[in-house]
């Protein structure tokens, strides 16, 4: 082939949607192109094998904040055995601060932004003449309509095994600073009749799990409700034959006509993705989100106890302005509204967003290296943000798991931010570690903590044994035992560069 495209995903689940969308786009040279798919990782060298033995004139690379230390790496060795091969990046990390990049300095040309006309372009010009003389080009935002749909270029593998992205827009209307997508002007549709018949095509091929990468879902309601009746004429169709699909919702924005849609859709087949990310006032104001708080919290009220919707929420720490006290609110009043997971991120600065603008007067201070994640404000020192990131982790491991359904709700009790940072530090003095913890271990700590809170012995052995021996040995991929999920992907604040 003569010209490749590859990426590193996080994950073998994570399709690239990127990728697809830049085969699509090829015209004339998409016979020429191939792609080709690896996974964070994989050794250097042998990805760099695989790539020279498809005997390749230009590589592409789609980088993002996952991937850019190791496909440094790649692009670093395949300059060294093969200089004559061409080397273009693409994707997000690479498309703001570009001239700070080593792997910019390493590799021989940069798409900044949209890719879907402009790579093509560039690899035209390359083969063909005459050589580009700038090694940076922005990409060229096309209208939607001339943007060829690339979903057809899921295999039957990928359809089978893997989560299947699809987008109804690109863009976002909002300016929070903590998201590139800040960065848009808008949101810009596609197509809504060609958009379906995509997806009619991907069902009719046996895709069953879409996850939406639209920024803003419910900003269009007659789009949502479309899109939504779509998947509820495939449940009603084939009721034994389940669909799953997820989307991310504005949290404020949920008028009854959605919400009748909503209601309609049986247990295991919709999750939302919503971001509150702070329930302070002062601190929404200051990175520029704008939100009702209190018609979001009364909508998750209303999903929670009106639809089957699997809710999964965000909140971010570490945002300026806010301290653990006020984060701490926040948290409690989400867990208070009972969705059945509450992703509990840190904040990173994402190359290119506004957040920038508050590093000074604010004393926030990033890890260099990918994912640039906060380790300190004036609100929240080193230390303390550490005890958040153990934090984070545990929760994930006790209440998103759903292994401990039952024993969650006594361990939180009144006051749950504060109890559970007080088991979080516990456990850390145990075991000095916050990944590879057997499931049994953690269930005797789980045990552990609950008797020393005061619980007699019999009563937390009972406890914890009605959550693990009912999902112990299942999936960890499902809700509180009741809902199927789809795989995970990356953290909210950077979910969309996954595509």
């Amino acid at each position: 082939m003569t010209i490749l495209l590859a990426t590193l995903n996080a994950r073998y689940a994570h399709a690239s949607l990127g990728l697809r969308y830049l085969l699509a786009n090829m015209g004339a040279l998409q016979e020429q192109t191939s792609l080709m798919e690896f996974v964070i990782g994989a050794k250097t060298t042998e990805v760099v094998e695989r790539l020279l033995a498809k005997q390749p004139r230009i590589v592409g690379f789609g980088i993002y904040i996952w991937n850019v230390e190791e496909t440094a790496r790649v692009v670093a060795m395949l300059k060294r055995v093969a200089p004559e091969v061409t080397v273009v990046l693409g994707g997000p990390e690479v498309s703001y601060e570009t001239g700070e990049q080593e792997i910019v300095r390493l590799a021989d040309y940069v798409v900044t932004g949209w890719g879907d006309i402009t790579f093509p372009k560039l690899c035209g010009d390359i083969l063909h003449g005459p050589k580009p003389l700038m090694k940076v080009h922005a990409g060229v935002q096309p209208p939607m309509a001339d943007i060829r749909l690339p979903y057809e270029l899921y295999t039957d593998d990928d359809i089978a095994h893997r989560t299947i992205y699809v987008e109804a827009s690109r863009g976002c209307p909002f300016k929070c600073e903590f998201c590139l997508s800040s960065l848009d002007k808008t949101a810009w549709p596609f197509g809504l009749d060609a958009f379906l018949a995509e997806m009619e095509a991907l069902y009719r091929r046996g895709a069953r799990l879409y996850k939406f990468v639209d920024r803003t879902f419910n900003l269009n309601v007659r789009t949502s409700q479309r899109i939504m009746q779509f998947f509820l004429d495939k449940i009603a169709a084939n009721p034994d034959d389940p669909v799953y699909a997820h989307f991310e919702l504005v949290p404020d924005h949920l008028p009854e006509a959605l919400k009748e849609t909503i209601a309609r859709f049986p247990p295991g087949a919709l999750q939302f993705e919503i971001g509150i990310q702070s329930f302070n006032p002062d601190v929404q104001a200051l990175v520029s989100r704008r939100q009702d708080n209190a018609k979001a919290a009364d909508n998750i009220r209303w999903l929670t106890t009106h639809s089957h919707a699997h809710l999964h929420v965000d909140l971010i720490a570490g945002l300026p302005g806010e301290d653990v006290a006020s984060f701490a609110r926040g948290f409690d009043q989400l867990v208070a509204l009972r969705p059945h997971e509450i992703q509990f991120g840190i904040l990173k600065r994402l190359r290119g967003t506004p957040i920038i603008r508050h590093t000074a007067p604010y004393k926030m201070v990033y890890d260099p290296y990918p994912p640039y994640t906060v380790l300190a404000t004036d609100r929240i020192d080193f230390g303390t943000m550490q005890r958040l990131v153990r934090f984070a982790r545990y929760w994930d491991l006790v209440a998103n798991s759903g292994r401990f359904a039952h024993t969650i709700t006594v361990l939180l009790g009144d006051s749950p931010f504060a109890s559970f940072m007080a088991f979080s530090d516990w456990m850390y003095a145990q075991l000095d570690a916050t990944h590879r913890i057997a499931l049994d271990r953690l269930a005797k700590l789980v045990q552990a903590w609950l008797q020393l809170r005061g619980m007699p012995a019999g009563e937390a052995a009972a406890l914890v044994a009605s959550d693990y021996a009912g999902s112990a040995h299942r999936p960890a991929a499902r809700d509180n035992g009741t809902q199927p999920k789809p795989a995970a992907a990356p953290e909210r604040q950077v979910r969309h560069l996954a595509a």
